[in-house]
Parts: C-alpha cells; structure tokens; sequence
C-alpha cells in the first residue's frame, strides 16, 4: 500500500510543481486521462466528457500550455493538490496491475482560485519497481454543473 500512496503522491507533486512532460511520462504510450460528465458514466466514448485525453492529446495539451506566447507564461498555474482515503479496489498478484481509488481536493490558482474535489480512479500497470498510468478517471463531485473552464490537469 505504501508503493500505491507513495506513486500517487508523486503524481500530485509533478502537477502542483508543473512537471506536465514527467506527468505524461507516467503514462502508458495508451493510456488515457477522462473526465466524466455525469457521476454514472461508464465509458468515455459513446458519452460526451469534460475531457478525454489520450497521450498524444495530454502532449499537444502540454505544447500548447508551455509555448513562449501562452497565457499560462503570463499567468502561470498554481495547484496544490490533497490525496485521502487511498483504497486498492483490485489487484493482481500476478502482474502487479491494480486498480487504486482516492479522493482529492485541488487548489488551483489561474487569474482566480477554484477548488475541485471529488474522486480519482487510477488504473495501473507495473512498470519495473514503479507503476505506469493506463487510465486516470477523476470524478468532480460537481460534474454535472456548469464550469466557465477547466484546468485539465487536476
């Protein structure tokens, strides 16, 4: 359980350090990063999503946040990101593969303040003595309401 925590904690601290190239990089070359619209959404593609991202979106996401005329370079992002209740739901003795559950709060600072919770489900596959990302799934408590923008990398 400390290896899960310990890999979702450094997760937490390559965004709220905007490491976006190392978060990326945790990442499987297929995995995928969703944002549900509904609390009871069971898949990204035949709903429509806050945002579904594969890595190659995440990467052009990325470009397009650190280019040199950006208005994240006038105004750059702040997050501070709080992990709880981290939770294992399945785990494969075999492979290492696990399915780990928390609940988050993010601060995050763009012009103005807004604070996101809610839960974030991660799929993940056993990388050496590591963990790779093949699917983050965060659910916002609020979802389903109207949000001016989001921040995509909560």
């Amino acid at each position: 359980m400390q290896e899960l925590e310990a890999f979702l904690y450094h997760e937490a601290d390559l965004l709220d350090s905007v490491d976006l190239k190392a978060w990326i990089e945790l990442f499987t070359e297929d995995g995928d990063y969703w944002m549900p619209v509904t609390p009871d959404q069971e898949d990204p593609l035949n709903h429509i999503s806050i945002f579904y991202d594969d890595r190659a979106m995440m990467t052009i996401r990325y470009h397009n946040l650190d280019h040199a005329q950006a208005p994240s370079k006038q105004y750059p992002v702040r997050s501070s990101h709080i992990l709880g209740n981290i939770r294992v739901l399945e785990h494969d003795e075999a492979s290492g593969n696990c399915t780990v559950k928390s609940n988050f709060q993010a601060v995050v600072f763009y012009r103005t303040q807004t604070v996101f919770a809610g839960t974030c489900t991660h799929t993940l596959v056993k990388d050496g003595d590591s963990y790779k990302i093949k699917r983050k799934r965060v659910d916002l408590i609020n979802c389903d309401a109207s949000h001016s923008s989001i921040i995509s990398y909560i």
